[in-house]
């Protein structure tokens, strides 16, 4: 499961300590997972249930990489409460261990958007509607643990806030990537020009050049880690997993991920087993760095006023 580091422009809890809180979450999640699935076989065994064939799930149960038995040494005393509080039971019982895993993985999602929109003394807004967005439940559900999100956050460049796509740091690279998706099977057709064409079936519509944010997340990401002395790769995708991209050999620095590459690449991502790796981290933490934070005093769950934090 992905770790969401930024979110918009909301205080992060890696803000304080990304070293601590990214292999933390790992831990936190192996445990709770493995509470979650002794309280279940439990529950089958008083019923006198047939035990399932031992299930397997790599991604969750990694065992800790040398960055995490590095930083150990490091970590700060016992978390408070609150950064330890375990995600509550599901109210309807999981019939199979697959339906336990995405029951599971719901409710670590909340989790994380608690991690990613407060910490112990702020917290910013969050908006409902992330709840349900399936865009971020993509990025944080379907990778492993050591890739780190930044979703749709909103850097500081100068005085201006400049809004960026969705960032992802694996072990290896970072990856810039923008969504060109729509009806099933639609075709989006590039040009050199403001818009591009999108066609579903006998409907043709016009949609902003995406290469252009990219290239504006790109060059953030270019400055940040030249100022820093941080040699990592960056990449630009355009993403379409339903349907085609026609971009006709333009932009050749992009990569086109659509219907007829999108399994090969996914899979080449997911099935990663590279460990944390320190650029990865100092990457993260000056990205967080960069990022503007509006937030407010938590006070017996209410803001203090709003403050930033850049």
């Amino acid at each position: 499961m992905g770790q969401l580091l930024k979110l918009r422009d909301y205080i992060s809890r890696y803000e304080t300590d990304v070293y601590h809180y990214v292999p933390e979450f790992i831990r936190l999640k192996q445990w709770q997972w493995e509470q979650a699935k002794a309280r279940w076989e439990a529950e089958r065994d008083a019923a006198g249930a047939q035990r399932e064939p031992e299930e397997t799930w790599d991604f969750l149960l990694d065992k800790p990489s040398w960055w995490e038995r590095l930083t150990k040494r490091w970590r700060r005393g016992p978390a408070p409460a609150d950064e330890e509080e375990p995600a509550a039971g599901p109210t309807v019982r999981a019939a199979t261990v697959e339906e336990l895993k995405r029951q599971f993985l719901d409710e670590l999602f909340q989790l994380q958007l608690k991690w990613a929109s407060s910490t112990v003394t702020y917290a910013s807004l969050l908006d409902d509607a992330l709840y349900g967005d399936e865009t971020l439940k993509y990025f944080l559900q379907r990778f492993p643990d050591t890739y780190l999100c930044f979703y749709q956050p909103v850097a500081v460049a100068g005085k201006a806030l400049v809004e960026l796509e969705t960032v992802i740091l694996t072990p290896t690279a970072a990856w810039c990537i923008a969504f060109v998706e729509g009806k099933p099977d639609n075709v989006v057709i590039a040009s050199t020009g403001r818009f591009w064409t999108e066609r579903a079936g006998t409907e043709e519509t016009k949609r902003v050049n995406p290469v252009v944010s990219l290239r504006r997340t790109e060059q953030v990401l270019s400055d940040v880690f030249q100022k820093q002395g941080i040699d990592w790769p960056i990449h630009l995708v355009l993403l379409n997993r339903y349907g085609y991209i026609d971009h006709g050999h333009l932009f050749p620095f992009v990569h086109y991920i659509d219907k007829r590459n999108y399994e090969q690449w996914f899979s080449r991502l997911r099935r990663s087993a590279l460990p944390l790796r320190h650029g990865q981290l100092k990457a993260a933490q000056a990205l967080l760095g960069h990022c503007a934070s509006f937030y407010g005093r938590r006070l017996d769950g209410n803001s203090g006023g709003e403050e930033r934090q850049q």
